[in-house]
C-alpha cells in the first residue's frame, strides 16, 4: 500500500478501482463516441492511447498525467459528468491543464456533478498504480493505492 498527497481540485471521498494511462489523455477521442451514442458507459474509443483503448472508464479512478486535445476538453468532460457517465475520479501526476479543470469545476457547479479531482500527485503516482487497482481517496487530496 502506498500513500500520495495532490492538490484538490475539486474534493471528495471515494473508493473504486483505477484505470491507468501512463500517457497524456485526448478527451475529445476518449469520450466523443460514448457520448455522441447516449451512451450508458463511457468505453475509451482513443486508439492511439493503449494503455486505455476499450476500457470502461465509468465510474472508475482515471490515473493520468494530463489531458491532451483540443479546446473542446473542457465541454466534452463537462458533458459526460451531466450525461452521469464520467469518471469518478480524475487523478493526475501533474499539473492539472486549464481544460480539464474548467470541465470538471463548471460539471460541479452546473451539472451538480460530484466528479473529484486531484493533481500534483507526482511520477511516482503514475509508477505505482496500475489498472484494476484498489484505490482510496480522502477529502485532503490523499491517494492510497491498495
Amino acid at each position: 500500500m502506498k500513500e500520495f498527497k495532490g492538490r484538490v481540485i475539486a474534493g471528495g471521498e471515494w473508493k473504486g478501482e483505477a484505470v491507468v494511462s501512463r500517457q497524456g489523455v485526448n478527451t475529445l477521442a476518449t469520450f466523443q463516441k460514448s457520448a455522441l451514442k447516449n451512451a450508458k458507459r463511457v468505453i475509451v474509443s482513443d486508439q492511439n492511447n493503449a494503455d486505455i483503448y476499450g476500457k470502461d472508464i465509468t465510474g472508475k479512478a482515471l490515473c493520468l498525467p494530463i489531458t491532451i486535445g483540443s479546446t473542446t476538453g473542457g465541454l466534452v468532460i463537462q458533458t459526460v459528468c451531466a450525461m452521469k457517465i464520467a469518471p469518478a475520479a480524475f487523478l493526475f501526476s501533474e499539473h492539472i491543464d486549464s481544460l480539464a479543470a474548467s470541465g470538471i469545476v463548471l460539471a460541479r457547479i452546473w451539472e451538480d456533478s460530484d466528479v473529484i479531482a486531484i493533481d500534483m500527485l507526482g511520477e511516482d503516482f503514475l509508477s505505482s498504480v496500475n489498472t484494476g487497482d484498489r484505490i482510496e481517496i480522502r477529502s485532503d487530496g490523499t491517494v492510497v493505492v491498495e
